[in-house]
C-alpha cells in the first residue's frame, strides 16, 4: 500500500516546517505549500531531491483557487491525497484599542478565512472519496483571549475552533475526522520575535510546568491526529499548553 500523502500549509518555516518534517520521517508523502513559494521548494528539496515524498508549492491560502490548484497538484504528483494540516497564520500584537479595523481583517483573511477555505475544499474531496483527514492548528489564544497576542489573532483562533467542530460534524459520516490542535506559547521563532526577552521570561514564570511548548511535539501531535486509526477524534480540539488553561 502506498504511503497517504498530506498537504501542510505555513509549511516553509516555524511551526510549518515542524509539521512538515514529522510528517515526512513518520513516512508521509509531503506536500509543503507556502505563500513563499521557493521557501516550500527549498524545504521539499532538502527533505528528499527526488521529489518523490516531498512536493513543495506556493499557495495563498486566502485564495480558493490556489487551494484547488495546490489540491490539484498533489493528486497529479502522487494521485491522491489523505490529509490537510491547515497551518498558515499570520500574527500580530497591538492592544485592542489599537488596532486599525483593516489590520483586523488582514490577520482574520489567513488565518480564519485560509481555514475555511482549505476545510471546504478538502472536504469536498474527502467527502467524495470516503476518506480524510483535517488538522487545524488553532491556540490557547482562541480559548482564553490571548494573553501576548492581538485580538484579531485571538479571535481568528476562537473562529478556528468553531469552524473544526462544524466540518466535523458536518463531514464526519463520509469518513472525514476533522480536529484540532490548541497550543500554547511555543519556543519558535515567531514567539521570539513578537514577545520582548523580559516579557517572555515572565510569561514562562506564568506557566504551570515554567517552560515553553515544543513544536516537534506538537508536530506530531498532528501526525497522531492524522492517522487512520483516528477517526474516534473526531471534533476534538487538543489542548498543549502546560496547563495554562484547564477544562
Amino acid at each position: 500500500m502506498a504511503a497517504d500523502s498530506v498537504l501542510i500549509t505555513g509549511g516553509a518555516r516555524g511551526l510549518g516546517e515542524a509539521l512538515v518534517r514529522a510528517f515526512h520521517a513518520a513516512g508521509w508523502r509531503v506536500a509543503v505549500s507556502d505563500i513563499d513559494g521557493e521557501a516550500a521548494q527549498a524545504l521539499a528539496q532538502g527533505l528528499d531531491p527526488s521529489g518523490e515524498t516531498a512536493l513543495g508549492l506556493a499557495l495563498d491560502v486566502r485564495q480558493a483557487a490556489q487551494f484547488e490548484a495546490a489540491r490539484d497538484a498533489v493528486l497529479a504528483r502522487w494521485g491522491s491525497v489523505e490529509a490537510l494540516v491547515n497551518n498558515a497564520v499570520v500574527t500580530r500584537a497591538r492592544p485592542v484599542l489599537e488596532i486599525d479595523p483593516d489590520e483586523f481583517s488582514a490577520v482574520v483573511e489567513v488565518n480564519l478565512r485560509g481555514t475555511f477555505i482549505g476545510c471546504q475544499v478538502f472536504g469536498r474531496l474527502f467527502k467524495a472519496s470516503g476518506y480524510g483527514r483535517i488538522v487545524n492548528i488553532a491556540s490557547l489564544a482562541g480559548q482564553n483571549g490571548g494573553t501576548a497576542t492581538g485580538a484579531h489573532y485571538a479571535a481568528s483562533k476562537g473562529g478556528i475552533i468553531t469552524l473544526t467542530k462544524v466540518f466535523a460534524r458536518d463531514l464526519g459520516p463520509a469518513g472525514v475526522a476533522v480536529t484540532a490542535i490548541a497550543p500554547g506559547p511555543l519556543d519558535s521563532p515567531a514567539v521570539h520575535e513578537l514577545v520582548p526577552p523580559a516579557q517572555l521570561a515572565a510569561l514562562v514564570e506564568t506557566i504551570p510546568v515554567r517552560q515553553l511548548g515544543d513544536t516537534a511535539f506538537i508536530a506530531r501531535t498532528a501526525v497522531h491526529l492524522a492517522g487512520r486509526d483516528a477517526a474516534f477524534a473526531n471534533g476534538a480540539v487538543w489542548d498543549a499548553n502546560g496547563g495554562l488553561f484547564m477544562r
